[in-house]
């Protein structure tokens, strides 16, 4: 292996280290105002740099979050520069979970006629790593321009065949879905592709763990919000990029409640560490798993693209942190509920 895999392992952990820490949430849990976040997240933390430009006084959430979003990808971004076997498909893999996430917002945004609002809270670093025409689909105001902005694209025969309901509505959870999948897939391919032994052990392990407990909440919210049948929920599920077998899906999807849904996942092999994360509510459960499986990976994995993947997962879930402080200072809520959100 090259000194400068090694470098990544090196970097990435080295990185991980200045993470906020205990005594940072503590200190930022009991800050006053926003404004009192930044300014302690200026002086005192490895955020310094990206908000350097950021006023205090002045901040806006939209604005903010741009701007954390910019530094972890940049963070990442610099490990794959080194001498990585996958590094180049592992940006990639952040900049399509990345046009996923901005084409579902986009949708989001069209089913409630306010398209208006897309750009102004579209990540700028995007732009020069993206397929997407960001201009045309800015200007976008109905499904049929959106997918004229998205002709030329991988995204156009993935997506062209929906189409709005008699309300005017698309099925974002299903286009989600349909998205990630196609995210998730390209990372599982590019995996055993270009790697093998421990490296490649490790790294469908990972993904495949979080992918598990997706399905698990995708499941759970599907049932509970959308009251979908269960050959529905099955038709949203991919089990082949699962550890679990299709009985076990299938009984999740015919399960009649959350509690049954819950002991089905329990039963399994994987579903054991429910009980170990900590978890307030449901929604909670994927992203700590997320955190718990990519810290063991983060301390103990030799593969340095294991390492670097680590970090990824780690620094979403720090981002995930300060804007969940970020939120309940400035709406007011207690605490207790904020603390309850952090997932360290």
């Amino acid at each position: 292996m090259s000194a400068t895999s090694y470098a990544v392992s090196a970097k990435a952990r080295a990185k991980f280290g200045k993470f906020l820490s205990m005594r940072d949430y503590s200190a930022l849990l009991s800050c006053q105002s926003v404004a009192e976040v930044m300014v302690y997240l200026k002086s005192n933390t490895h955020f310094a740099s990206a908000l350097s430009e950021v006023n205090e006084r002045d901040v806006h959430r939209g604005r903010l979050e741009i701007l954390l979003r910019q530094n972890l990808f940049n963070e990442f971004d610099s490990l794959c520069r080194y001498d990585s076997g996958i590094s180049a498909g592992f940006s990639r893999y952040v900049v399509e979970k990345t046009e996923a996430e901005q084409i579902i917002r986009f949708l989001i945004l069209l089913n409630s006629n306010s398209t208006e609002k897309f750009i102004y809270q579209f990540p700028a670093f995007l732009s020069k790593h993206t397929e997407l025409d960001i201009n045309k689909l800015a200007n976008a105001r109905d499904f049929g321009e959106f997918l004229e902005a998205l002709s030329g694209t991988s995204y156009y025969g993935l997506l062209k065949n929906y189409k709005p309901d008699e309300e005017g509505r698309l099925p974002v959870s299903e286009i989600e879905n349909k998205l990630y999948w196609r995210v998730l897939g390209n990372m599982l391919v590019l995996i055993k592709k270009k790697t093998k032994g421990s490296e490649r052990s490790e790294l469908e392990s990972m993904f495949r763990t979080i992918n598990d407990y997706n399905i698990f909440s995708r499941i759970l919210r599907l049932k509970k919000y959308y009251n979908l049948p269960p050959e529905m929920l099955k038709a949203n599920i991919k089990p082949e990029f699962s550890d679990f077998n299709r009985k076990v899906i299938d009984k999740m999807c015919e399960a009649s409640s959350s509690s049954e849904i819950f002991n089905i996942m329990r039963s399994t092999g994987r579903g054991k560490m429910i009980d170990k994360i900590g978890y307030k509510n449901a929604s909670d459960i994927s992203p700590r798993v997320q955190y718990r499986v990519a810290k063991k990976y983060m301390y103990f994995s030799k593969n340095p693209s294991v390492v670097m993947v680590s970090f990824m997962f780690l620094c979403e879930i720090e981002l995930m942190n300060v804007i969940s402080l970020i939120e309940g200072i400035r709406y007011s809520v207690d605490q207790k509920t904020i603390q309850s959100l952090i997932i360290h």
